[in-house]
Order: C-alpha cells, then sequence, then structure tokens
C-alpha cells in the first residue's frame, strides 16, 4: 500500500487486474525508479565507450548535434513507451503490453528482442567497465589491456553485480539513488576540471561545427547518420523502470515520470560532458590513437596530467559498475517474468522469488552475459557485435507496444500518465524514428568493409527474430502462457453459467 494525503492506495491492483499474483517487495518509490533507468542510461559509460567512434564519424559537430537529435526524440519514444507502461506496470514490460494490445505471437517476438537486448546490454557495459579498468591498470602499472586480458577481469564484475542483486531490491535502490548523484557530480567534476585547467582549449566553432570523418565512407550525409550512434547507443535501457513496476510504489504514475525523467536529465548531462571533453581536447590524431584504447582518458592526461587523468578514470569506472549493476536488476525482472509465463527452458527455476527476490534469475542474467562475450577472444570485433544485440534488440522491443496501441486505436484506455491528444501523432514519430535508427545501426559502419569491420547487427537481428520464430513454432505456442485479465475472467464465468 501507497498513500496520496491520508486515502490509501492499492498499489496491486494493477496485477490482480492482469490476473498476476503480486510476489516481489515494493520498496522502491518514484526517485528510485527513475535512478535505476538514468544509471542504465549512464552518460560516464555510453559517452566515453563510445567516445572514439564519434570522433571517428562526424567528429564535434555530429558527436554534439547528434546527440541533441537522438535526445529528443528519445524522449519522444519514452514518453510514448511511458504511457502504455502506466496502463501495464508489470515486470514483463513490453512483452505484456504486446500480449495484450497484439496477442500472444507479438508478445512472444517482443520479449525475445528485449531480452537478448538486455542481455547483450549487460554485456556491453561490463565489458565497457573491464576495458575501462584495464585502461586504468596500463596508466598504473603497464597492464596490456588484450581482450584475453580483459576478460577475467568481465567475469569479476558480472560475479560482483550478481552479489549484489542477490541481497534483493532495497540495495539495488540504494545503489541506483547513490548512481544518479556519482553521475551529476562527476559530470561536474570532469567538465569543471577540464575548464578550469591552465592551457588553450579548442574553439567554439571546433567544438559545434568541426567535421572529421575517418570511416572510409565519402558522403557526409551517411557518416553524419553513422555518427549518431555514438547517441544511439547511449540512450538505451530506460525500459528498466518498466521491468522494476512491481516493486515500486504508485507504479501507474511513478514508473512512467521515471523513465521520462532519466532520459531527460541524461541528455541534458551528456551535452554538457560532451562539449567540455571537445573544448579540452589538445591533439584530435593524438586522442584518438592514444595507447589507452580509451580516448577520454588521453584527454585526461593531456590536460590534468597522470594522477588526476587516473582519479577520473575511477569516477568513470564506478559510474559504470552502477550501470551494470542496475541493468542486471532489470534484466533479471524480464528473465523472472517471462519464465512465470513459462516462455523460458527452466522456467520452474527462473521464475522463483526467494525472500521476494528474482535470485535465480540474477545469476542466470550474468551468467548468459559471460557466454554472449566469448568470442571476444576471437575477434575485437565481437564486441561490437555485442552492442549491436542491446541496440536491434532492445529498441524495436520499444516501438512494439506503441505501434500496437497506435493500431488498437479507441480500444486502448489511456492510464493515469498519457499525453492525451498527442498521443497519436508522437506515437507514429517514435515507430518511424525506431524504424530509422534500426536501419542506421544496420547499416556498414566502416569502409572499406572487410571481416574485421564488418558490421554484424544486421546478422545479429535476423538471428534474433529466426530464433524467436523458430522457437515460438516449436514450443512457443504450446507452453507460453499470460494470465489472464480479471474482467475477462468474470466475463468467461459468468457465460459460462449462463449456458
Amino acid at each position: 500500500m501507497s498513500y496520496i494525503g491520508t486515502a490509501r492506495i492499492d498499489d496491486d491492483a494493477p496485477l490482480r487486474r492482469e490476473g498476476i499474483t503480486p510476489t516481489l517487495a515494493r520498496r522502491m518509490n518514484a526517485f528510485g525508479n527513475g535512478a535505476i533507468s538514468a544509471t542504465v542510461i549512464c552518460v560516464l559509460a555510453g559517452c566515453m565507450t563510445m567516445f572514439g567512434y564519434g570522433m571517428v564519424h562526424g567528429g564535434p559537430i555530429v558527436m554534439v548535434w547528434g546527440w541533441v537529435a537522438v535526445f529528443a526524440m528519445t524522449l519522444i519514444v519514452g514518453s510514448c513507451l511511458a504511457e502504455v507502461t502506466s496502463v501495464y506496470p508489470t515486470a514483463g514490460a513490453m512483452y505484456h503490453m504486446a500480449n495484450r494490445l497484439g496477442g500472444r505471437g507479438w508478445a512472444w517476438t517482443t520479449g525475445w528482442l528485449n531480452l537478448l537486448g538486455l542481455l547483450g546490454a549487460i554485456a556491453g557495459i561490463d565489458y565497457g567497465a573491464a576495458t575501462f579498468i584495464g585502461a586504468f591498470a596500463s596508466l598504473q602499472w603497464g597492464f596490456e589491456p588484450t581482450p584475453t586480458n580483459v576478460l577475467p577481469i568481465f567475469a569479476g564484475v558480472l560475479v560482483l553485480h550478481a552479489l549484489l542483486n542477490s541481497f534483493g531490491v532495497r540495495l539495488v535502490d540504494v545503489l541506483n539513488k547513490i548512481s544518479v548523484w556519482w553521475q551529476v557530480f562527476g559530470v561536474l567534476l570532469i567538465v569543471g576540471l577540464l575548464v578550469l585547467a591552465p592551457g588553450e582549449r579548442q574553439s567554439v566553432s571546433f567544438v559545434f561545427t568541426h567535421y572529421y570523418n575517418g570511416s572510409g565512407f565519402v558522403l557526409p550525409g551517411l557518416v553524419a547518420a553513422l555518427g549518431c550512434g555514438m547517441a544511439m547507443y547511449t540512450f538505451c535501457g530506460y525500459d528498466a523502470s518498466a521491468h522494476m513496476a512491481e516493486e515500486t510504489t504508485r507504479a501507474q504514475r511513478s514508473v512512467p515520470r521515471g523513465m521520462v525523467h532519466a532520459i531527460l536529465w541524461s541528455g541534458v548531462a551528456g551535452f554538457v560532458l560532451i562539449v567540455g571533453l571537445l573544448f579540452a581536447m589538445e591533439d584530435y590524431a593524438g586522442t584518438l590513437n592514444t595507447a589507452t584504447g580509451v580516448p577520454p582518458a588521453q584527454i585526461f592526461d593531456d590536460v590534468l596530467g597522470a594522477g588526476v587523468a587516473k582519479a577520473l578514470l575511477l569516477v568513470v569506472i564506478v559510474a559504470q559498475l552502477f550501470c551494470g549493476n542496475a541493468e542486471v536488476a532489470a534484466t533479471s525482472r524480464m528473465i523472472y517474468a517471462f519464465s512465470r509465463n513459462r516462455a523460458l527452458p527452466g522456467w520452474r527455476i527462473w521464475s522463483r522469488a526467494d525472500a521476494k527476490n528474482p535470485t535465480a534469475a540474477v545469476w542466470l542474467s550474468v551468467g548468459l552475459a559471460l557466454v554472449l562475450t566469448l568470442p571476444v577472444l576471437l575477434s575485437p570485433t565481437a564486441y561490437f557485435a555485442i552492442t549491436a544485440i542491446n541496440v536491434v534488440g532492445i529498441t524495436p522491443s520499444y516501438a512494439i507496444p506503441i505501434y500496437l496501441k497506435l493500431r488498437a486505436g479507441d480500444r486502448f484506455q489511456p492510464g493515469p500518465w498519457n499525453l492525451g491528444r498527442f498521443s497519436k501523432p508522437l506515437g507514429w514519430i517514435a515507430v518511424a524514428y525506431v524504424a530509422v535508427l534500426v536501419v542506421v545501426i544496420c547499416l556498414p559502419q566502416t569502409s572499406p568493409i572487410t571481416p574485421t569491420t564488418f558490421n554484424y547487427a544486421p546478422i545479429t537481428l535476423a538471428a534474433a527474430l529466426l530464433f524467436a520464430g523458430i522457437t515460438w513454432m516449436t514450443t512457443g505456442r504450446k507452453h507460453y502462457a499470460m494470465p489472464v485479465p480479471v474482467s475477462t475472467a468474470k466475463d468467461s464465468a459468468i457465460a459460462g453459467g449462463m449456458v
């Protein structure tokens, strides 16, 4: 129960209407719910990890204005998804929405896309954190951050996150709230030190208009579209708020607000961070080709010296660790819900909620993320395939419920949080944008195209859709079972009594 003034609200009523028996503990408030999405988006992870990619694909002008454009479009998509979430605040999130609005087949495809995207996110975030830890070790002790050396660090990070999530949602909630302030002060600290440090700075013209193309492609429009990938990869994971809905008080209002606020504040913080790093950059070529493998680390070293650079790297690493921990929480809830509906092999195990916490699903999340990342030992491009799984899996799963809501027309009854008369036009813009985003992410990223530079995103997407289709035909149709909404169940019972 939660309260508004002296009025008591039954937080579990929306779940019972959906035919779901509440089993998880509601220990997360509105701020905590928004904090998990802000933690997963994590500009100190996404912007830092993809900074070198942006430098190659269009340079400062695309990095800055591409960020602004993608931020605006993400805010639209997030708002439209939040509107549907207000009606269906469940741990299953998008696949549950798809089931209610489109049917079992839509739900099955949406669920597998979302799950594969979430697993790709854990792998991408935690392996990125391991890479930054390797960069720090390189500056501090001369460590060689090869894939073979980084993988054990990555495994250790996964185990850490599994242990933290095994203690329950209360600890996860506290860590996410700390993470939000860590990101805010981390961005302000990094930009403040870079701005106040002695030395020359780049011009306003350089930061906002300089174009650089190291992609191998000739068409500026294509390069700019590819360069927006830096922001597209960062603005993923705000569905974390939706997956935590069954553990959030006043979920029908708190969860939509949490999603939208997380996108809004992440967009502002990311803009400040990108502009600050570009103003401080001393040598473009030297930064891009840094021996650390992390261009922002080179900027820190050039402007502030090795000692401060290492300290700032630690700030970024801690933010990335918060980010990965939050993603494990969101993914485990998705696995728990999907298993609750008998969609995964071994569903009886993964749908357990020991002490009102899906501990088994937590460990399955990190185990699958580890397996997903093992190909980096064979090829460096495997990491980009992993990040591709994140974007091409998770982003379409956002658009499907929005499209189905539009298709339902007046049959869709908005919840307490809604867009009013802007719902339909913004919904179509959101669906169109996601379609464009998927195409851009699936395009070749570098020319000439070789086994090393090949973009595996379209293969990843095709494989995910093929897998969803095959598993639906072979097992899904037989075993996948959604709970019956209470209103439907009552109607059936009445009809049965009348016959």
